[in-house]
This record gives structure tokens, sequence and C-alpha cells, in this order.
């Protein structure tokens, strides 16, 4: 089991634990409120919840965010499902959510980070150092749509 990891600031917790994730609003939001979530399953948010190092940004005890990472621990992660409920966005915590994931401990070593966003990449260029792919001939995918 990794070591679970809290960070503070004012009022605000970043927490690592996913016993005090609301899986009922992190499902709400992604599968209601984003645009590369729409229509996502509980049972797959849950599954994808329990296979990812999870980072749930609170205010007090009222999940505000999230955000997780998917990651071999050794030289790779993909920075996934981000996001911050939209009443508390335009005060840092998205940057900060960022920040903090990319030194925690486990994870700032690693040599490669991907990313996927539509509207973010100032925030991310300048607050995470990602910057568009040098060479996307190189890099392939596999696109399978589970619902026909």
């Amino acid at each position: 089991m990794k070591e679970l990891m809290e960070y503070h600031r004012e009022q605000y917790t970043i927490s690592t634990d996913n016993s005090r994730l609301n899986i009922d609003f992190t499902h709400d939001y992604l599968s209601n409120h984003s645009y590369w979530a729409q229509g996502r399953p509980r049972d797959v948010v849950e599954k994808a919840i329990a296979n990812s190092l999870n980072f749930g940004v609170y205010d007090g005890e009222t999940q505000v965010g999230f955000a997780r990472v998917v990651t071999d621990y050794a030289t790779f992660a993909w920075l996934c499902d981000v996001f911050i409920a939209e009443v508390y966005q335009g005060g840092g915590l998205g940057k900060w959510l960022v920040s903090t994931i990319l030194t925690h401990p486990e994870l700032e070593q690693l040599k490669y980070w991907i990313l996927a966003t539509r509207d973010a990449h100032g925030l991310y260029r300048k607050y995470g150092g990602f910057e568009q792919i040098r060479s996307p001939d190189r890099l392939m995918m596999r696109y399978r749509d589970p619902t026909g």
C-alpha cells in the first residue's frame, strides 16, 4: 500500500486517501459536467479510482476537486480526470493540485508524463512544465467505443 499523503493550505486539503473520496460527487462531475467523460458509468469511475493514485481536494470535509494518476511508479504517468468544482474555480486550487501531484514523492522522479486537455494548456504548461508532444508521429493510440 502506498503511503497516504495530505497537503494543507488555508481551509483546503489535498489527500491521497481513497476513503475520503465522495464517489457520488466525483462520478456526477465526470459524467455530467466534464467534456471528456460525459456519460461515464459509475462502475467505470469506481474501477478507475481503484486502479489509480487519486488526489481529492477538500474544503474542510467537503470534496471540491479531484485528479488521478495512472502510473507504473518507475517511468511513466498519465494525469487525468482533473477538475475543480465550478464554484471553487479561479482561486488557485487547480494550480495547487497540479503542482502537488507533480511533486508527490512517489511521482516526482518519473521521466514521462502525458495528459490530454481541450482548454487548459496554459495551466499545465505554466504549473506543470508540460509542452506539446515533440514527435506526435511516434505516438499511436487505440480507441474502442464500448457502446458500439
